[in-house]
Parts: C-alpha cells; sequence; structure tokens
C-alpha cells in the first residue's frame, strides 16, 4: 500500500487538529487545556500522526515543543484543509439561506472607508442576513491575518507585503490625490494656485517611506522643487486632517475621500499634482476557494467602484 494510500485510511482530521494545536500553543498541556482533554490523549494522537506518516512531527524539550520540518509542512496543510472545510460549511449555509452570511474583510486605506461603507450599504440591502467584519490595520498585519485564512479578502493599495506570489489583486478603481486645506486657510480662496507656491507652507504628511509619502515627494521633485516644508509626519490620516483645521496647514489625501461633502470645514485647493495614480482592489490568497458571500461583496465592489473608474 502507497503512503498516500495509507494516510488516507489511518490519518484523522481531529489528530491533525491537536497537532496544530500543540504547535500553536508550544505545548502539550496548553494543547490540552485549550482542547478539555488529557496530556496522554494528546502525546497518542501525535503518536499515531508519526507513526502514519514515518516522520518525527514534533521536537521535546524542556521548554515545550516545536514543530519539525514535516510537522510545518503538515501544519501548513491543515491550515488549508480546515479553511477549505469552514468554505464548505458556509457554502451549505449560503444554498440553505441566500440572505445570509458573514464576510471579514481587512482595510488599510481611510481613503476608502467612504467606499466600503457604499459597498456594505448596497450589499445588505439585497442580503439583509450578512454580516460584515471590516478591520482596519497596517498591511502587515492584515497580509499575516489573511495568510491564516482569518480574513476573506483585504481591500488596499498593490504591492508591499501583497505583491508575494500567493496574493491575488484585482482592480477596482485607481486613486488619485488632491490637496487639502482647512477652509479657513488663505489659500482655500485662492482659484488659482502652483504647486510651487505651497512649498514653504507648513505641511502635515505622511513619512518619505510610506507609499503615498514617497508619492508626494516625487510630485515636488518632478516640479524641480525641494521639498515642503513639513511640520508633522505620521501615517494617521485623521490626525494630519484634523491640523487642518486650525487653517495653517496643508496636506495631500486621496481624492476618494470625497471630502468636500463629507468634510464642509476642509477645503480641496486647485492645484495641479503629478502624482501617479494609486491602484486599489481586493487582495486575496490564491488557490483558495472563496465563500459565496466573499464572492458576492466582491462581485458588488466592482459595480460599486464603476462611478471611481470613470473619474478623470
Amino acid at each position: 500500500m502507497q503512503l498516500s494510500d495509507r494516510i488516507g485510511r489511518r490519518m484523522k482530521l481531529q489528530d491533525l487538529h491537536i497537532l496544530m494545536t500543540v504547535i500553536q500553543s508550544g505545548s502539550m498541556r496548553k494543547a490540552a487545556q485549550s482542547l478539555n482533554i488529557t496530556q496522554p490523549a494528546i502525546s497518542r494522537s501525535i503518536a499515531e500522526l508519526e507513526h502514519a506518516l514515518g516522520v518525527r512531527l514534533l521536537e521535546r524539550h524542556r521548554q515545550g515543543v516545536e514543530a519539525t520540518e514535516y510537522g510545518r509542512a503538515l501544519l501548513d496543510c491543515g491550515v488549508a484543509v480546515f479553511d477549505d472545510l469552514r468554505q464548505g460549511v458556509k457554502t451549505i449555509e449560503f444554498l440553505a439561506d441566500p440572505t445570509a452570511g458573514q464576510v471579514r474583510i481587512g482595510n488599510t486605506l481611510t481613503s476608502a472607508e467612504s467606499f466600503i461603507a457604499a459597498l456594505i450599504d448596497r450589499v445588505s440591502q439585497h442580503y439583509p442576513g450578512i454580516v460584515f467584519h471590516v478591520v482596519p490595520a497596517g498591511a502587515d498585519i492584515l497580509c499575516r491575518e489573511l495568510n491564516q485564512r482569518n480574513l476573506d479578502l483585504v481591500i488596499a493599495r498593490g504591492g508591499g507585503p501583497f505583491k508575494e506570489g500567493q496574493f491575488g489583486f484585482d482592480i477596482l478603481y485607481e486613486d488619485s490625490f488632491v490637496v487639502l486645506a482647512g477652509v479657513q486657510n488663505p489659500w482655500a480662496q485662492r482659484r488659482r494656485i502652483k504647486l510651487a507656491e505651497l512649498v514653504n507652507e507648513p505641511w502635515a504628511l505622511p513619512p518619505s517611506d510610506n507609499v503615498v509619502g514617497a508619492a508626494v515627494m516625487d510630485a515636488f521633485r518632478a516640479n524641480g522643487l525641494d521639498n515642503p516644508r513639513t511640520t508633522l509626519v505620521t501615517v494617521s490620516p485623521e490626525l494630519r486632517i484634523s491640523l487642518l483645521e486650525s487653517g495653517r496647514f496643508l496636506t495631500i489625501a486621496a481624492a476618494a475621500l470625497k471630502l468636500r461633502t463629507k468634510r464642509p470645514e476642509l477645503k480641496v485647493l486647485p492645484v495641479e499634482l503629478p502624482m501617479a495614480r494609486m491602484p486599489v482592489g481586493i487582495i486575496t490568497v490564491k488557490n483558495r476557494r472563496l465563500s459565496p458571500v466573499a464572492k458576492l461583496f466582491i462581485q458588488h465592489a466592482h459595480e460599486v467602484a464603476k462611478p471611481l473608474t470613470k473619474r478623470k
């Protein structure tokens, strides 16, 4: 009998689940407590797996246990197996009731929040039983959560940690950028402004190692200008925008925020920015089966994004 046939007959999902819990907790004792079973039952389950595979899956030491190379390979497989099972259950639930379900969305962009809100409003009108879990966080955190199947998808700009080969990027629209000021800022009354006129104004900007921050510096250099006089450097768009209300500072933000209508205390200045448009899209794990609700969400996302793709 071949190894693959023997494994199919002898490997149990429960044993695989136990192994994953042991590796993630780093201790037989902690795994037993988490699973509410005895430690001998844990040891017996691991021993049966190792016997079936013919390799050692764990290294035991005084501090606990850690996965061997074989154990890590099986752990990756287990994550995919249980994720497929969860997606299968979700498919059954959706077939039983197409108006219900859950979708877990990661988001790295404040500029995309109004887009996500419009998308949720649209989908929930047609499918009132769907629950949306939105997780705003940095790209590195969401990359890990997506890899671990804790998220169905992420809405973000392409690149960064998501440029690795295991991720797919489905473009929704391209972000353009505008210069913002508070309505009390003297520049808010001007009808025409050249970027060169704003170099020595106090700016609140993202750091230069940030995708947007680097693009801002490129925009000034493309006009033959020095870097602007930056007073505040932060990745937080909320803090930058809050500073504008004093009437002294300027910042650059994504046009998709539609701040002109949502934030009457702010004004988009008539400045031409030579900044490349940055694609915003849906990031998923390649070769992963998505739930029907996640697919439905993506389908409606493209419908909501159509007006943004037509914007010049």
